[in-house]
């Protein structure tokens, strides 16, 4: 029997992506047209769900992008959007706005390649940054036993629910492709004699996005 279920999408292409820079708060301006046209298939997508399996709650992260993903989500599917700074991304301190090339090879890698130790001035350690956002969403899935979750997230927070759910230690090499609104699905599980476990049913699902808008683009 399924219990709780946690679907996310990530957000679809921004400009900070198209121009290959640091997407902090201060730089973030949003999706591209292209960006909106991917979350508007997706939330098609979902909306058929929803009209089978509802979702009890849609959660969205502070940034540009994240709110304007779950507006296109929650315009779809009838469901206000509830923004909570726990669903934020890493803090990239002084790398915010900053070319992603230039902040790699000052740091001798991207965020996760030394994963205890700031990839700018100010900014987080990965391996912080996974253990702040999965304190978070561990005490939002105990908030929110048995309903069926719906999250317009970061990659980042799609990676944080993996480590969490997976039981992932620190400092591993291996990672996760998130692609721009991809879909991931958790669901919990209990059995006939009562026990309980996490199975991921899907991870970085894009086929919607062969297919094309049934819709204007907003």
């Amino acid at each position: 029997m399924i219990t709780t279920e946690l679907v996310f999408v990530r957000h679809g292409e921004a400009q900070c992506n198209v121009d290959g820079v640091v997407g902090g708060p201060v730089t973030c301006t949003g999706l591209t047209g292209h960006g909106q046209a991917q979350v508007t298939l997706a939330a098609a997508r979902l909306a058929a769900e929803h009209c089978i399996m509802p979702f009890t709650a849609l959660y969205a992260g502070p940034r540009i992008r994240l709110r304007q993903t779950g507006e296109v989500l929650g315009q779809a599917l009838g469901l206000p959007v509830r923004t909570d700074t726990g669903l934020d991304g890493p803090v990239h301190g002084a790398a915010d706005g900053k070319p992603w090339a230039e902040v790699k090879t000052a740091a001798g890698g991207g965020p996760h390649t030394h994963p205890d130790q700031p990839w700018a001035e100010g900014s987080d350690t990965w391996n912080g940054y996974l253990q702040r956002a999965g304190a978070f969403l561990r005490d939002l899935i105990a908030r929110h036993q048995g309903d069926r979750l719906l999250f317009a997230a970061h990659g980042e927070t799609v990676i944080a629910a993996h480590t969490l759910l997976l039981g992932l230690g620190p400092g591993t090499d291996a990672g996760f492709a998130v692609s721009h609104a991809s879909i991931s699905q958790w669901q919990h599980h209990r059995n006939r004699l009562g026990q309980d476990r996490w199975l991921l049913n899907c991870h970085n699902d894009t086929a919607h996005l062969a297919r094309p808008a049934t819709g204007p683009t907003p």
